[in-house]
């Protein structure tokens, strides 16, 4: 027994029954074998979408509040959603909109988006990695020839490796036709050409010393030339899919969408999808001032290509093995600013999953008549960590390790209980 667990050991002794059922207990796990996480950057407003209250008319002035449009019934009884959700309305026994989401860190959106991407508050000594990482630090790839995690949309830390590591980065696209940049060989470079250069580069590689800086960028260059070629790169052909179907994905969102459904049933292990990358409505889902006026634009948007995935996906027999999860980095409240919008909101806000073989149930917690304070069953984005990692057969008790340190997979997270059957 080395020093660190001999002092751990005595330490907890007096506590060893309640330290031992805390940390042993394994929750129950699911089965889904891909993540599709779309990323509805600037605060989707719950209260105009998935937790729809009573209706503020937009001609009656000054302006209660409320939600801005009528909601409807769905697929799940005593469920509505707003009238602008009607295709994903008809699905919602594929869906859980997780309503009591809550967070305390500042509703700012660089530090929300880390905390929702990574579970943890920004700290001053440790650069904590995403899910997409910890998934693909966990599961790996289910295609040698692919790699584990894909981000269609822009880098940042909050999307990281964080101490994982570059090995558990992501590959990332803007370009759903071109893929990612660099991946393609020259025309004039041919397989043979290529192996050579290959044969060349192994003596180099073979003297990095491992503990060397430069280690993770030969390991990030290995990655590339494993990668690099047809095989990986036929997925970013979309005209290879029925024009009907592509069709039926629509614009940009859609095809980004459409290739990651291509991208998972390859072998990806989880795919972060960003939505609205032109602005479509002027704003994004940061709905100040003017931008309420054209939420309902990308409101509709997601619908269409929500409702798309969840059934291309089950009609290849793939939904039950892959977890949509739609997540934003906090609410709206429920009262319009002077210009007409929406403020930020994060003790009371929703997350949606779909599929990956959950126990669905339209809705799962209640927040109060105006979706501005949680009255049931509060989640945390620790425990919706914890959901998405058990969901993917990932133990959410477990400890990684940066460098000798142990780090739960969550901060204190457990999984929704009531989704696993």
């Amino acid at each position: 027994m080395n020093r660190r667990h001999f002092l751990r050991s005595t330490a907890l002794a007096p506590f060893a029954p309640a330290f031992l059922s805390a940390s042993s207990a394994t929750p129950k796990l699911g089965k889904a074998q891909h993540c599709i996480f779309i990323w509805l950057g600037g605060g989707m407003a719950q209260i105009d979408t998935f937790d729809p209250k009573v209706h503020s008319p937009s001609k009656v002035k000054p302006r209660a509040a409320g939600s801005d449009y009528p909601s409807i019934d769905t697929s799940v009884p005593h469920v509505r959603v707003t009238e602008h959700l009607a295709k994903t309305a008809k699905l919602m026994e594929h869906i859980t909109a997780v309503r009591t989401v809550n967070h305390a860190v500042i509703d700012e959106h660089a530090i929300a988006t880390n905390f929702v991407h990574t579970g943890r508050p920004v700290s001053g000594n440790v650069t904590y990695p995403s899910i997409g990482s910890i998934v693909a630090h966990q599961r790996g790839a289910a295609n040698p020839r692919v790699p584990a995690y894909m981000l269609i949309g822009y880098p940042s830390v909050s999307r990281g490796p964080g101490f994982l590591g570059s090995k558990y980065g992501n590959i990332y696209l803007v370009d759903t036709e071109a893929g990612p940049s660099g991946f393609t060989r020259p025309e004039d470079v041919d397989s043979a050409r290529m192996a050579a250069r290959e044969k060349l580069l192994k003596p180099l590689q073979a003297n990095v010393a491992q503990a060397a800086a430069i280690a993770e960028y030969e390991t990030a260059q290995r990655e590339a030339l494993r990668l690099a070629g047809p095989e990986f790169m036929r997925n970013f052909n979309l005209k290879a899919e029925p024009a009907d179907l592509r069709n039926a994905y629509a614009g940009e969102f859609g095809q980004r969408c459409l290739l990651a459904r291509r991208l998972i049933q390859d072998g990806v292990r989880f795919v972060e999808v960003s939505h609205n990358p032109g602005f479509v409505n002027g704003t994004g889902w940061d709905t100040h001032n003017d931008g309420q006026l054209q939420q309902h634009i990308l409101i509709k948007e997601l619908d269409a290509v929500l409702s798309t995935l969840i059934t291309d996906l089950e009609s290849k027999k793939l939904l039950d093995k892959t977890l949509i999860v739609i997540a934003t980095e906090f609410g709206r409240p429920p009262e319009f600013d002077g210009g007409g919008g929406r403020g930020h909101q994060g003790k009371a806000f929703t997350m949606v999953l779909a599929g990956g073989g959950l126990k669905h149930q339209g809705a799962y917690g209640v927040t109060d008549e105006l979706s501005k304070t949680v009255v049931e069953n509060p989640v945390s984005v620790p425990d919706f960590h914890a959901t998405i990692h058990a969901a993917m057969g990932i133990n959410p008790y477990h400890e990684l390790m940066d460098a000798s340190r142990p780090i739960p997979i969550t901060d204190g997270g457990h999984p929704i209980s009531a989704l696993f059957s």
